[in-house]
């Protein structure tokens, strides 16, 4: 299936409501452009210096998310170019973002990455951290709080995804019952994207279905 039809594919299944960021990670700038003309317009990078090399080679109407481990030193690579961040996995670099973002005059749109799955690889902040955290976001001014994201194990276990999907969903619906606009729930890949969406899912990060493998 070629890019452009696997684009068209998707948003068909997809609720009108769950925005599709195509993970355009180690692709061309052709392959992009590609799912560009095909009406595509939100795309996702996880190296910071790749990302805003991409993007100025590729149309301006772009939304960028960020959604790979971020280092401290590159957030200056990040903040100019994306629209959201999602992958916000420790208060450190959380107050890093925020003292960059206060020098450049502007708040940073955030997700928090919550560890879900039962994997030590995966990053994130424990439920309990980010239930205390949930009080005190004014602290920080420079930051938008937009919700959280997380990412299941990796299992051919759909009750198990389906299990942590649920979990990150329950989190969020706790902080959003006094932050309204902490309204985004980033989460389904590729293969457990179906599961995500029916879990409560506003964004999945769809790459290897698009593109194909690395």
């Amino acid at each position: 299936m070629s890019i452009s039809s696997a684009i068209l594919s998707l948003k068909e299944q997809l609720p009108q409501a769950v925005e599709l960021v195509a993970v355009s990670k180690f692709k061309s700038v052709e392959a992009i452009k590609e799912a560009y003309e095909a009406g595509q317009r939100s795309f996702g990078e996880n190296r910071p210096q790749e990302m805003a090399s991409k993007a100025g080679e590729l149309p301006s109407d772009i939304e960028w998310h960020f959604i790979g481990h971020l280092q401290t030193n590159k957030i200056k690579f990040v903040l100019p170019y994306a629209s959201l961040i999602h992958s916000v996995d420790s208060e450190r670099l959380l107050c890093a973002i925020n003292a960059a973002a206060a020098q450049t005059g502007r708040r940073a749109a955030c997700l928090l990455e919550v560890h879900i799955a039962s994997e030590e690889s995966k990053q994130g902040f424990s439920e309990e951290e980010i239930m205390a955290l949930s009080s005190r976001f004014d602290e920080f001014q420079h930051i938008s709080f937009r919700g959280v994201m997380g990412m299941a194990t990796r299992t051919s276990d759909s009750e198990k995804i389906r299990s942590e999907f649920r979990t990150l969903k329950r989190i969020s619906d706790t902080i959003r019952a006094s932050r309204p606009d902490f309204s985004h729930i980033s989460m389904g890949m590729s293969g457990d994207w179906k599961i995500a969406v029916e879990e409560g899912a506003t964004i999945v990060r769809i790459g290897t279905t698009i593109f194909g493998s690395r």
